[in-house]
């Protein structure tokens, strides 16, 4: 999936706020368990959401 994503341009001093796969994972995560942004688990490092 990686080749189709265009490159991130860098406008900030800040590092990727997050990197793509662990984004991919999450979106399909709330997909796949029917769950809201809120709720995806820290303990998995999805963030909060």
């Amino acid at each position: 999936m990686e080749p189709l994503l265009p490159p991130w341009l860098r406008k900030a001093p800040d590092p990727r706020p997050v990197d793509d796969r662990r984004c991919l994972q999450g979106i399909l995560y709330v997909l796949y368990n029917d769950v809201s942004w809120q709720l995806l688990p820290l303990e998995l490092g999805f963030g909060s959401g």
